[in-house]
């Protein structure tokens, strides 16, 4: 997990956000007179219900509302347990829950590090455009360099094409070449039964 606050200020879209900020003893600070302050924090078990509230809001733009299985009693388990599976970094806006991202630690034996797996970035319809979502991936950057890890990773729906637009301006890569599995339910259990 990781402490302390992060701040900034807003600029135009046209701004260079990541290199706004200045990085001193682990925080990020940066305050303009006369723009909205931006402020990036680790989630807390106060903010539990919030950041459910905002996957959700996630999940019905993503159109899987119905498949929705989060708990405010799974994050605070997973997030704020004793065996923390993942982590939440909250954006604010003034003050006003923004947006988040919720990301984990996955390992690649193909580089031979950790990498920084990113599951969510939601920024609520209200605050898109002032940069918040680069603010959270230049955050996560930061945070997946600091660790030594050798990339951040992310899952991107195929219609979701201003997110695509959105990530291959910053420079990721479209990874055409992979094709993404998963198994659940029922094939999971079968498949553990198996042995």
């Amino acid at each position: 997990m990781f402490g302390g606050i992060w701040q900034t200020t807003s600029y135009l879209v046209a701004c260079k956000i990541a290199e706004a900020f200045a990085i001193r003893d682990g925080t990020m600070d940066r305050t303009d007179i006369g723009q909205r302050t931006i402020t990036l924090r680790p989630a807390d078990q106060a903010d539990v219900s919030a950041v459910v509230a905002m996957v959700r809001e996630l999940a019905e733009y993503e159109k899987l509302g119905v498949e929705l299985g989060l708990t405010e009693a799974g994050l605070e388990r997973y997030v704020f347990g004793d065996r923390p599976a993942a982590e939440v970094v909250l954006a604010e806006v003034d003050g006003a829950l923004a947006g988040f991202a919720l990301f984990s630690t996955s390992f690649s034996t193909l580089i031979g590090t950790p990498v920084m797996y990113l599951d969510d970035l939601y920024v609520r319809p209200a605050y898109r455009g002032m940069g918040l979502g680069r603010s959270l991936l230049s955050h996560l950057a930061r945070l997946t360099l600091e660790r030594g890890y050798g990339r951040l990773d992310w899952y991107v729906l195929n219609w979701n094409e201003p997110a695509i637009a959105f990530y291959k301006n910053l420079g990721a890569r479209h990874m055409t070449d992979w094709s993404m599995f998963q198994i659940k339910g029922e094939a999971l259990a079968r498949l553990a039964e198996r042995g």
